[in-house]
């Protein structure tokens, strides 16, 4: 299993170098472009891709000289492996405009790098593994989280699903899911500030687009984007604070 991860997780980078030279169609960027929506970010926010490759390349390569691995280490490597799979063939299907497979493919990478970044940050009973372990898998998790509203989104304007002149309704809608799912995840993940600063990373990137787009009600969404970036920020931050309380307690209980 810690090489079939490692070799996934290095075939990533290789499947978005392909996919970005257009070995598979348009870009994704290119593609984002001819289905506008109002939780779309701005292209810089999307260069976060290169830090959770290099990171995901990081995590793969180390596990696989732990000869040593613990029993959270050993639980996380076929989550990790499919979510590093399920990402690769998310940019191909995208790519090829397979608009729903695409939405299903990653729903169920989220799912799984979720479960992998949940074992490896924090469980009831411990603190997390090492930095090698749970940043790279909660830089993905935090991201991710955010992307499946926007695959939502794009599905719905490229099928028109829901209003696309009006798409200000269901936006917020989704930006409510998308609150309820981020903040119960730190929440178990006892404020996780590297799953947070992959959210707040992209919203404050939907903020930006959406401040200097011309599509009706991109306003109200920039504000609700920037509005949630503040309410995770605060939610990390309280999550930890509470954690930290309740390890000191029983510290000095111990004591």
């Amino acid at each position: 299993m810690k090489v079939l991860v490692t070799l996934l997780a290095w075939t990533m980078p290789v499947v978005a170098w392909l996919s970005n030279a257009r070995i598979f169609g348009p870009t994704n960027g290119e593609i984002s472009d001819r289905y506008p929506t109002l939780i779309v970010a701005a292209g810089y926010a999307f260069s976060i891709w290169g830090a959770i490759f290099l990171l995901d390349v990081v995590y793969a390569t180390r596990q696989i000289f732990d000869r040593a691995a613990d029993a959270r280490l050993q639980r996380t490597r076929p989550w990790a492996a499919l979510a590093f799979a399920l990402t690769s063939l998310w940019m191909i299907a995208f790519t090829l405009q397979l608009f729903w497979i695409a939405l299903a493919i990653i729903w169920i990478s989220f799912a799984s790098i979720l479960r992998a970044a949940w074992h490896i940050a924090h469980t009831a009973q411990h603190a997390r593994g090492p930095w090698w372990q749970w940043i790279p898998l909660s830089l993905h998790a935090g991201w991710v989280s955010l992307a499946v509203f926007l695959n939502v989104a794009q599905v719905i304007v490229a099928f028109h699903l829901l209003p696309v002149a009006n798409m200000l309704p269901w936006t917020l809608a989704l930006f409510a899911l998308a609150a309820l799912l981020v903040l119960a995840a730190l929440a178990g993940m006892r404020g996780n500030w590297v799953y947070a600063l992959a959210a707040i990373w992209g919203l404050i990137g939907v903020y930006v687009k959406q401040s200097h787009s011309q599509l009706p009600g991109a306003d109200v969404a920039a504000d609700a984007a920037l509005a949630l970036a503040f309410v995770v920020a605060a939610t990390s931050l309280l999550c930890s604070w509470h954690y930290r309380s309740l390890r000191h307690d029983a510290a000095r209980s111990s004591a």
